[in-house]
């Protein structure tokens, strides 16, 4: 899959399938993008290839008090991926709407629908949360491994 953002600056290339996608109702994504949910496809960041241009990283605060980094084109300010304090560079958060078809990339999972907007309406049979989830009781074997293998690389802890 390829995607990028708006003026086409910033390009990238996803090799494989994401580990998961979340669609985050939360209240800070609800602001973040100006819609009622984030669609974020979850890869490791060496499964994101630049493929054209480079994004400028923005600092932002976030719920957890320690804020993410948000890449953005430095011409249209798409925002086409993030990084969050959890697994830092060595996980992209990639904005599925920025992708070519974005279509390839449907919610495995709705998160902190707690504050969902009361006229979203999930699909039936949807998994969600009311917040988070335990990983293990989400994501595929194949998934957790490829986290696995990640945090190990990256240094972090399982």
């Amino acid at each position: 899959m390829q995607g990028g953002c708006t003026c086409r600056h910033v390009r990238y290339r996803l090799t494989g399938k994401p580990m998961i996608v979340h669609a985050c109702h939360c209240r800070w994504c609800q602001r973040e993008t100006g819609t009622v949910h984030a669609l974020n496809a979850v890869y490791e960041a060496d499964r994101v290839v630049h493929t054209a241009g480079d994004p400028e990283i923005v600092v932002t605060p976030s719920s957890s008090g320690k804020g993410q980094r948000i890449a953005r084109c430095p011409i249209c300010k798409v925002a086409v991926w993030s990084n969050y304090a959890g697994s830092g560079a060595a996980t992209r958060f990639v904005r599925v709407g920025t992708l070519d078809n974005p279509e390839l990339c449907p919610p495995d999972v709705h998160i902190y629908t707690a504050s969902k907007q009361p006229w979203v309406l999930l699909p039936s049979g949807a998994k969600a949360f009311a917040q988070f989830y335990e990983l293990s009781e989400v994501w595929s074997p194949e998934s957790l491994e490829r986290r696995r293998n990640m945090r190990a690389k990256a240094g972090l802890a399982p």
